[in-house]
Parts: C-alpha cells; sequence; structure tokens
C-alpha cells in the first residue's frame, strides 16, 4: 500500500466509504463517492455489489483491507502490528487500533498539519516534523501521552502545510491531540480511545481473520 501508484480514490469506491485518501477533496462535491456512489471502480463496478452479500472470511478479508487502506501500509507491517496487539494486555482489536493510531504520520494527520495520511507520511519522511523539538523521520514512530509535535520554522511557510493547519479545525481533532498556541504545534494530550476511532470499523473481524 505504501508504493500503491494508482487513484486513491478507486481505494474508497472499492471499499465502498470514504478512506479521506484524498486530502481537501474528500470534503468537496467532487470526491467520487459523492458523484458516484458506492459502486466499485471498473465497467463491471454495478454486477459486483449485485451478488450476494460478503460473509465468512470474505467479510473479515475485506474489513482488514479497509483498515490497511486507511493507514496506508503494507500487509507485512499490518501483520506485525497485530501480533504485537495480541501480546498486549486488553482488547487485541482495540490494541491493533490503537496502535496505528499513534502512529507519527496518523498522529501528524490527526493534528491537523495535513489534509491526508499519504500527505501525512511525506512530511514525516522528508524532514518536516520535530518531536519535542528533535526531528523525526519515521512515519511507524510511536507517540505517547505529553509529546509535542510540530513543523520546523523553516517548513511553517509551505503552502500545503499552512494551509492544512488553517482548515485543522473544520476537519476536527480527536480528544487526544490538542492545538498547543498558534505556532504549528499540537500535543498528544492522551492515550487514543475507541471512541477517537471510525466506528464503522470492526475490529474483531480483522482478530477473527487472524486468529484461524
Amino acid at each position: 500500500m505504501a508504493r500503491y501508484r494508482d487513484a486513491v480514490c478507486r481505494l474508497c469506491r472499492r471499499e465502498g466509504a470514504k478512506l479521506f485518501l484524498k486530502g481537501d477533496r474528500c470534503y468537496k462535491p467532487a470526491c467520487p463517492i459523492e458523484k458516484r456512489g458506492t459502486q466499485p471502480p471498473g465497467q463491471h463496478g454495478n454486477s459486483m455489489r449485485r451478488g450476494k452479500a460478503l460473509v465468512g472470511y470474505g467479510q473479515q478479508l475485506r474489513e482488514k483491507q479497509k483498515v490497511k487502506r486507511i493507514y496506508f501500509i503494507l500487509e507485512g507491517q499490518f501483520r506485525n502490528y497485530f501480533e504485537r496487539a495480541a501480546r498486549m494486555k486488553g482488547i487485541t482489536g482495540e490494541n491493533l487500533l490503537f496502535l496505528l493510531e499513534r502512529r507519527l504520520d496518523n498522529a501528524v494527520y490527526r493534528a491537523g498539519f495535513s489534509t491526508s495520511r499519504r500527505q501525512a507520511r511525506q512530511l514525516v519522511n522528508h524532514g518536516h516534523i520535530l518531536v519535542n523539538d528533535r526531528k523525526v523521520d519515521i512515519p511507524s514512530y510511536q507517540v505517547k501521552p505529553g509529546d509535542l509535535i510540530s513543523v520546523k520554522e523553516p517548513s511553517r511557510k509551505n503552502i500545503h502545510i499552512e494551509g492544512a493547519w488553517q482548515t485543522a479545525s473544520g476537519r476536527g481533532r480527536p480528544s487526544w491531540i490538542t492545538a498547543d498556541g498558534g505556532d504549528m504545534s499540537a500535543r498528544v494530550a492522551s492515550l487514543p480511545v475507541r471512541d477517537d476511532i471510525d466506528r464503522l470499523i470492526n475490529e474483531q473481524l480483522i482478530v477473527e481473520l487472524y486468529s484461524k
């Protein structure tokens, strides 16, 4: 998924839901989901919806694919996160989502420095992001409560970062991240909780898939 080269809007249509992969376009009428509905991409898109509803393995696989696409990570990475979540105390499915939410690229997106997770990953990779005033260029870095996430001083004039920051309040921030003043910085106030994450995700289906 990290090397996906095709139009990302096709991924949303394949999952039949907005995955917010295209940034600002996802919030506008130009979004393909708004224009074409949840019809899958391709010339046979309509016929794909006429068969029986997915059940069992098919439903579990689609749920895993959807979450991988939301966080834009590869199968190997996703499996590693699941195995780590299974070793943690608590509910495995929720632990998995919490680990994904705490990725630095996701935190950058959720804080409002970018309009999509893919854009956030580029910002991290290119060295625009600081954690506690130190450059961190690893998208999978796990943020923790108390961490200060900010944009490097020279990068604050970047039109993409500036535009995303100015419109961040309209997109909303989760309760575990708070804006830290007007200098393009945000604080990890707490660990994420389930209510902060998309309620359309059924993480139990993923647990069932990997438990076979």
